[in-house]
């Protein structure tokens, strides 16, 4: 029996007590590498899911607060397969997740779903939401998607011309060519760094004025810095 197309709405519909989106999609060519489903065969498409601003906090917070053990060790990785696993089962989908083996290129498909550039942070920039968006998980499909035209966003870093980001950071890791991961992370091991971007979120990321709007809540921000491997 041939696969079925996958049914967006009834996924929309599914995501969205979560606060979670459908952020985009991509056919896979014939011949192209494509990741493998479940049952072993090439997937033929890929959709997103993720946030966009703090969207999924007020779920993941609730949830948080019904589990003994506050979510573990990783609670936001924990919730989204919490989540997105049954809504795959429903879609007669794969689920892939960034925190998972086998990893997939996810910030390589987001480009061509949403058509978005790495910022100089390393984080991609969305022309509306900014530096604040993410993704949660994608749902691989046996089927081509009928929403996955091509897309080619503007890159809003090409149209910001002070580019404050690049003079905020209190220790000149964010550069033009590249984010110096190290030096963002020695420094946030200081007490400077522990009373600064760990405490109200990285400064670079504040000062970006493309999706003010949208700019994580302080307790969300909070926990993102808690999260930091230091």
């Amino acid at each position: 029996m041939r696969p079925r197309s996958p049914d967006l709405e009834t996924i929309r519909a599914a995501l969205q007590p979560h606060g979670l989106f459908l952020r985009g999609f991509l056919n896979f060519a014939e011949g192209e590498a494509a990741p493998q489903l479940t049952g072993g065969v090439p997937a033929k498409s890929v959709a997103l899911i993720g946030n966009i601003g703090s969207s999924i906090w007020p779920a993941f917070s609730h949830w948080r607060e019904t589990e003994p053990d506050q979510g573990g060790g990783d609670p936001l990785d924990t919730w989204s397969k919490a989540v997105i696993h049954p809504i795959a089962a429903l879609a007669d989908a794969t689920a892939w997740f960034p925190s998972d083996p086998p990893w997939q290129p996810f910030q390589q498909w987001a480009m061509r779903a949403e058509g978005l550039k790495a910022s100089p942070l390393g984080i991609l920039i969305h022309p509306a939401y900014g530096l604040w968006h993410g993704y949660r998980g994608a749902l691989g499909f046996a089927e081509p998607t009928m929403d996955a035209p091509p897309v080619r966003a503007a890159h809003p870093c090409d149209h910001c011309p002070d580019k404050p980001c690049l003079a905020i950071c209190p220790v000149g890791a964010v550069r033009p060519e590249k984010f110096d991961v190290l030096t963002c992370r020695s420094h946030l091991r200081l007490p400077e760094g522990q009373g600064g971007c760990m405490l109200g979120g990285c400064l670079a990321r504040a000062t970006c004025p493309v999706g003010e709007a949208y700019r994580y809540n302080d307790a969300q921000l909070r926990f993102h810095m808690a999260a930091l491997s230091l």
